[in-house]
């Protein structure tokens, strides 16, 4: 159970996301990860895919579920920047593979999706190998997070996802 209350909506497919408020210590972060961007009223987008293979293994078939997830989560997640960008309305996704962003890619700071879970949702972690990695309270480590922000009010955000989901469906 996630230690904050927080609305988790879920999309057609499955895929969990929050809206939050950037909070202050989050703030910091992404005055780097986006310079030249107001970040006040930024609103943070985690989301969550729930795997059907254990992703801290290894292997062909893990690998071949995290690029199905990946194609998911950036062709929804482009859909809906796109159309909030053409709004007016500032909009950035994270590639999960390399923690950048795809739309402002004027630096190489990277995002950290397991902190942002942790600190945003309240979601435990542990550690495998190297890796800190995120413990979904339903689906443990069988779990692909990735993240979007915008400025757009919350209302125009939720818009543009109901848009993505009937041009995805």
């Amino acid at each position: 159970m996630a230690a904050h209350s927080v609305d988790v909506a879920t999309t057609l497919w499955g895929m969990e996301y929050s809206i939050h408020e950037c909070p202050k210590k989050h703030a910091e972060n992404l005055v780097t990860l986006f310079p030249g961007v107001d970040v006040s009223n930024m609103l943070v987008i985690p989301t969550c895919q729930n795997s059907d293979v254990d992703l801290v293994r290894t292997g062909e078939p893990i690998e071949q579920e995290k690029d199905r997830l990946l194609e998911r989560f950036m062709k929804w997640a482009q859909f809906v920047c796109d159309k909030l960008n053409k709004e007016g309305h500032f909009s950035d996704y994270i590639d999960p593979c390399s923690g950048l962003p795809m739309v402002n890619k004027n630096n190489q700071c990277v995002y950290g999706e397991v902190d942002a879970l942790s600190t945003l949702l309240g979601y435990k972690t542990t550690n495998s190998g190297c890796c800190k990695v995120i413990l979904h309270p339903k689906w443990g480590t069988s779990v692909y997070p990735a993240s979007m922000f915008t400025k757009a009010p919350k209302d125009v955000f939720l818009a543009a996802v109901k848009s993505a989901e009937d041009a995805l469906a």
